[in-house]
């Protein structure tokens, strides 16, 4: 009786460990707001909700800037980032477009839900058709899992993705930064999306 026991409590504790093995790691932190201070190791954001926050610097963090773009540069062909709001009969338009330089095609492909704005999602997939409808343009999306449909209207913000180096962020520059959160509490940058052309980061 004792060695079943003790089987059962060693195959209790296996299951127990595979569960948190699989378990899905924390979900990544967005902030939107303006950089405040920077030092060597660490960011400072005040985030549009109004607290500010204090992000650590790992080695492996990456910086891009986004600056302006036209919906022309919107083509067949493109990888770019949407995220949208459901519109009339269901279909989504765009609260802004993010164009992906070629060497980030497929950055993360699908369609989920987005914190823009409460309802928003978030598409980024190929640019599969184009045509023009009321001064904006409908697209056409291809992504892995399936396709979408989007109408970007007029005067909704196009910027494109562009190289930056660590060194563009910077205390007054409006930044879009993904974070993980860590088991105690700290906040460690995963990337940071800088406006050091005039333009805040949309997404």
């Amino acid at each position: 009786m004792k060695l079943r026991t003790a089987t059962l409590a060693a195959l209790i504790v296996s299951f127990a460990a595979l569960a948190l093995a699989q378990a899905p790691s924390s979900p990544p932190v967005r902030i939107r707001g303006t950089i405040s201070a920077v030092s060597d190791n660490s960011v400072s954001i005040a985030t549009r909700e109004g607290p500010t926050v204090t992000l650590a610097l790992g080695e492996k963090f990456t910086v891009s800037a986004v600056k302006a773009a036209a919906i022309s540069d919107i083509k067949p062909g493109v990888f770019i980032g949407t995220a949208a709001e459901p519109g009339a009969g269901g279909a989504l338009v765009a609260l802004e477009v993010l164009i992906f330089p070629e060497n980030l095609r497929g950055t993360g492909e699908g369609h989920y839900d987005w914190d823009l704005k409460p309802g928003s999602s978030m598409t980024n997939a190929n640019v599969s058709g184009v045509v023009e409808s009321g001064g904006g343009r409908d697209l056409e999306l291809t992504y892995k899992d399936g396709t979408a449909k989007v109408h970007v209207p007029p005067g909704a913000p196009i910027v494109m993705l562009v190289p930056a180096e660590r060194a563009d962020v910077k205390a007054g520059l409006p930044v879009f930064a993904v974070a993980t959160r860590g088991s105690d509490g700290t906040l460690t940058a995963l990337r940071m999306n800088v406006g050091k052309y005039g333009v805040a980061p949309p997404m």
